[in-house]
């Protein structure tokens, strides 16, 4: 393996990290307060409004069931008109956060849903209001399911990530199929799928180590 091949796949991991984290936490710029009004708009909510949480889980629901590659070809259109184009690193990041922004929302409703009731009606009866409730008690009783949440979804966006390879999104994934696929490049191929399972790993270890660590039952 020669040194322009060893640049590339450090090029490769760069821009998979930057399409990961960048449309992780763009994702749960929009998918957190959805999630939030998802949960309180519910039926047991903490202000219930059925009209906008039908609104909120059908848009979540259409979303996550169109698959990925299908989505990303989908906004195309939209991608060029927001970034100018519609390939590259930048230009995967849209659909993305597109596609992620309504899984974290549900990951935040599942995970507010676990939170014992006892405590909100604790908090409730010491005089906190719906956003106090969200702030001081949902978000810190749920730390742990939320962190569980952000390194599953991590992992997702890693691998839809690599996805987009397919139509020119960059990243380790653009690698994959144009030197291992389309040349025939077997180790090529074999290395990019290493370096993927490698960078799961180490965002599943660390995201998981966190999760334990913030979870005072098992303290």
């Amino acid at each position: 393996m020669n040194e322009q091949v060893i640049i590339m796949l450090l090029e490769g991991i760069r821009d998979t990290l930057y399409m990961t984290f960048g449309s992780v936490i763009l994702g749960y710029a929009l998918g957190l307060p959805m999630g939030i009004l998802l949960y309180m708009s519910g039926e047991d909510g903490l202000k219930p409004k059925p009209v906008i949480y039908r609104i909120l889980d059908l848009i979540i629901n259409i979303v996550r069931s169109i698959p990925f590659l299908i989505l990303l070809i989908l906004l195309i259109p939209f991608t060029r008109l927001l970034v100018g184009q519609s390939y590259g690193s930048t230009a995967t990041i849209v659909p993305l956060v597109i596609c992620a922004a309504p899984y974290i929302a549900r990951v935040v409703d599942n995970s507010f849903h676990e939170v014992d009731e006892g405590v909100i009606e604790a908090a409730r009866a010491m005089g906190a209001d719906n956003w106090q409730i969200v702030w001081k008690v949902l978000l810190v009783e749920a730390r742990t399911s939320l962190l569980t949440g952000f390194t599953i979804t991590t992992g997702v966006l890693l691998g839809y990530s690599a996805m987009s390879g397919t139509v020119g999104g960059g990243g380790l994934g653009d690698i994959a199929v144009r030197y291992g696929y389309y040349r025939w490049d077997t180790d090529i191929m074999v290395v990019t799928v290493i370096l993927l399972i490698v960078i799961f790993q180490i965002i599943q270890n660390v995201g998981t180590k966190i999760s334990q660590q913030s979870d005072k039952r098992k303290r």
